[in-house]
């Protein structure tokens, strides 16, 4: 199944409630929280206010990316806002297995991520106990970057470990994901795909989304019995 999450960086921070109705309207959903400390990456945005503030608004399923140093010392927090989904980069987590367990113990979906020039094999060992992961097709920090086509090799890869494991997690994929790359991540076996810019862009968030996820299903491919 290919699922929309839509990045609310994007969009009119004003008129939040009513760009997330809009974007759900289009086919969006998963809300996709970019969380951004100022530290790991060279930008800050959102924090568990923002979630809280969101959870009343919409019962799709909040995804957040924790773009942060010390993503332990936040998931409580997180979790406590109504973060579903949370994910945390390979690159801070010197105790990865801790740090997702603790994210399940919290009772939320636990998921990686890997910046663009970490390999996917760093993840091997945490596989079985993601639900999950997330494939950088930018290097993370801003909003609305050009997509880098080294991530589509990282997708297919996980995409052959998953079934050669005998394991269900979902492939993410964000950065750059727009109506001229979705087609490819989606074909390299990508099912969750964030995009912000290609959704909320020029004021038409409901057909953005909505051509977004028609694009990204025709190109869905079609193979019985793969694990999604």
């Amino acid at each position: 199944m290919i699922e929309l999450a839509f990045s609310i960086l994007a969009s009119d921070f004003a008129h939040l409630a009513d760009e997330v109705k809009a974007a759900e309207r289009g086919g969006g959903s998963i809300v996709h929280v970019d969380v951004m400390d100022g530290h790991f990456v060279p930008n800050i945005t959102f924090g568990p206010p923002m979630v809280q503030a969101l959870r009343p608004v919409t019962n799709l399923p909040l995804d957040c990316h924790l773009m942060v140093e010390n993503p332990d010392e936040f998931i409580p927090a997180f979790a406590e806002a109504g973060a579903d989904l949370l994910s945390v980069h390979q690159e801070t987590c010197p105790h990865l297995h801790r740090t997702l367990q603790l994210i399940t113990d919290h009772g939320m979906l636990p998921g990686v991520v890997i910046n663009p020039a970490t390999p996917v094999d760093t993840l091997i060992e945490v596989l079985p106990m993601v639900h999950y992961v997330l494939v950088m097709s930018v290097n993370p920090g801003f909003g609305g970057q050009k997509f880098l086509p080294l991530a589509l090799g990282k997708i297919s890869y996980l995409a052959e470990l998953r079934e050669m494991m005998g394991l269900n997690f979902r492939i993410e994929v964000d950065g750059g994901i727009a109506h001229d790359t979705v087609a490819q991540v989606v074909e390299a076996g990508a099912e969750m795909l964030v995009a912000g810019s290609a959704v909320f862009g020029r004021g038409k968030t409901e057909q953005n989304a909505r051509k977004l996820l028609k694009l990204a299903n025709a190109a869905a491919p079609d193979k019985p019995g793969r694990k999604v």
